[in-house]
Formats: C-alpha cells, structure tokens, sequence
C-alpha cells in the first residue's frame, strides 16, 4: 500500500525548503557528477555513467588496491620493489625509473599520487599481479572495481596509458575518490601534498598537476587526467566547514578549462547549497495502522535526523511520500523497519529514509483479536463491529 504523507510533514515545512532552477550548473565538461558526502546529494550528473577514457584518474583504483595491500600487510611501505624493463618503458608523465633498480612502496604511491608516475604505477602492478604481469593486474582491478559497485569501469592497464579497454565512468570516478577518503583516512592526506622531489637528478616531474590545491578553498585531492583522446580532467575533493564535495569531471580542451571549470565546481557547490534538517530523529512523521494490537496505530520515525542538502534560494515545491505495506500485525518493537519516506525536492534526485516503529506495540487481549478476526469475516459484507470500550 502507498500512503501520502500527510499531517506530520505540513506544507509549510515544505514550503520553507523549497528550491529555484537557478542552482544549476551548465559545465562545459563533456561529462561530469558532483555529489556531497554527507548527504550523499547528487548536485550534477552529466552523462556520469558513460564509460570514457580516463586517463591518469584511473591511477586512483590502483592506488586503492595498494592501499588495501599495505593495510593487509601484502605490502609494506618500506618495502623495495623491483623495476622491470616493462615498467621503464613507459612515457608521458615518470619518475624516470631505470630497470634493475628497487623503489621503496612509499615512495611508488607517492610518485603515483603527486606526480602521476606511469611507470611507478606499474611497478605497483607487477608486485601485486597474480601472474607478475601488469595486465594480470588490470584483471584484479576490474574485477574488485565490481565490488566497490563501480560497474561503468573497465581497465587493462594500471596507469591510464590509453586503451580501449580502458574506461570508466565520472560516476564510478567519484564513487573511488569517496571510498579512498572514507576506507584510507591514514593515507588520505597525500592527495594534499603539492610537491614531491623523489631524484635530485631528474627534478622536471616533481609538482601536483591538481590546480585547486593552492587556492584556499578546501581542495585536498586527488587526481588529474590528460591525453589527447580523453581531454583534461579531475577527480576532485574539497571540503569546507563540516561539508565536504567529491567530483570528477572530463573533456575539457586545455588544462586552463579544467582549473577554471574545477574551482567554479568547488564554489558553486558551496555556496550555493546549504544543509538544512527537515525532521530530528525520533520525531513521529506519520502513523501507520495495526491490527491485532493493544493500540490501533505506532508511529514511524526517522533513526537519524533527515537532512538535506538544498539551494539557498527556495521556491519550489519538495513532495514527500510514505511508502509502506500495511496494517502491521501486532506484535511490533521499537525500532523495527516499518517503511520508506522518499523525498523529492525539484529538480533533485528522490531522498530514501528508511522509517521505524517508534515504540513497541504488543497483541491486543482476547477481545482485540477476537473482534479483529470478526471484522476480517464481516468485512466482505461491508459490515463492521466497532468496540464499545
């Protein structure tokens, strides 16, 4: 059964938080998804599940794996890796590694995530592949990105070198970013450092290529894109007060598109979305029927409080649904999952909250059921029998 709510969320509540189509954003990336972490607002999606080439941002699920290797103790941040033949023959952006040589995994990571290091991503891949290969890897790194329910993305190298069985989606981009800040809290803040000089000799790749991470403004990762299939792009994380933004981007034409259409990404959904609670936890939202119990209706209530994420300026309408299937025969406890309240503020994706019982409902005495089951036989001849308590 579908139920509207109705009379714990009033239409002025709603009136009050309502929204304007001035908040949205027309990026010129050709593909795009902003979302905030603590509510899990989605602010901009542009084609954000299409799987394209993503170029040096795809280092992210390798960094990922390596972070869960050291964590697990598969690797050891001190530990020396050897570099292959293979390794050192890649180009674009390196560290300049030479084939025989061991690098400690500390500086392999950090190599990856400061300075985009193509060949220290596969020297990472080959000391993690099941066959010492850095296509086995790629396998491994598809396969665990199902896990982390990164369906759009696919890889078939560890760094990004273009391949076109190497894609993944803005969406899926975002949704990695979020898991490294979330899972690796201990690691994290190298996607903050600007500079990192791993050989005095070879100085020329030494610079954060992230143009957000000088500005003031909260950025504190991850990762830039680049080549010539993919365009520029970012996965990018700031965080400002008790807010903090996850966002990936591709498709603009020069590295200046990309710093200016990031930091307007960053400013825009700062200052133009503010959190705001529309019911505190435990707070009653509606009633739901009960049979067969000593009260005729429990409350259902939000476990947490509902926030959203909304623009400032609001005048629009936001609907609100209660879904649930009832009458719930008695017994109930506090706390059991009744039903799903779905919020839907204009021009924004639907909120789902989960709703509970707010209190415990036991079975009516011998009366209670048995006029229950009375009004069950009677009901079909549109009769009833009302108590005469």
């Amino acid at each position: 059964m579908t139920k509207a709510i109705a009379t714990a969320l009033t239409a002025a509540l709603f009136a009050l938080l309502g929204l304007s189509q001035a908040w949205a954003f027309d990026t010129r990336a050709t593909a795009a998804y902003v979302v905030d972490q603590g509510t899990g607002t989605v602010l901009l999606s542009k084609d954000a599940d299409t799987p394209l080439p993503p170029a040096s941002m795809s280092k992210l699920m390798t960094v990922y794996m390596a972070f869960e290797a050291v964590r697990e103790g598969r690797l050891r941040l001190s530990e020396d890796l050897p570099v292959s033949q293979h390794a050192m023959n890649y180009g674009g952006s390196t560290l300049f590694l030479r084939a025989g040589e061991r690098v400690k995994v500390e500086d392999l990571l950090r190599g990856i995530i400061v300075l985009s290091g193509n060949d220290a991503c596969a020297v990472i891949a080959e000391a993690l592949s099941p066959d010492g290969t850095e296509a086995g890897f790629a396998q491994l790194m598809t396969r665990r990105a199902r896990t982390l329910g990164m369906d759009n993305s696919t890889f078939a190298n560890s760094n990004g070198w273009p391949d076109p069985g190497q894609r993944m989606s803005m969406h899926d981009l975002a949704l990695l970013a979020n898991r490294l800040h979330t899972d690796f809290p201990e690691f994290y803040p190298m996607f903050a450092e600007t500079e990192f000089l791993f050989d005095e000799k070879e100085n020329q790749n030494r610079y954060n290529r992230n143009p957000l991470l000088k500005l003031g403004i909260g950025a504190d990762g991850l990762k830039t894109g680049h080549t010539s299939e993919a365009g520029y792009g970012l996965v990018g994380s700031a965080k400002q007060g008790d807010r903090r933004i996850f966002f990936a981007i591709t498709g603009l034409q020069t590295a200046k598109a990309r710093a200016e259409e990031s930091e307007a990404i960053v400013n825009w959904a700062f200052r133009q979305f503010s959190e705001k609670t529309l019911v505190k936890a435990d707070t009653p939202v509606a009633e739901a029927e009960v049979s067969m119990g000593n009260v005729s209706t429990v409350p259902l209530v939000p476990a947490r409080d509902i926030e959203l994420l909304l623009p400032i300026f609001a005048d629009e309408k936001v609907t609100a649904e209660l879904l649930y299937n009832g009458p719930f025969k008695a017994p109930i406890a506090k706390d059991q999952e009744l039903g799903t309240l779905i919020i839907t503020p204009e021009g924004m994706p639907s909120v789902s909250v989960p709703l509970y019982a707010g209190q415990d409902v036991a079975k009516g005495g011998f009366l209670v059921r048995l006029r229950a089951a009375a009004n069950a036989l009677l009901g079909h001849a549109g009769l009833k029998i009302e108590s005469t308590s």
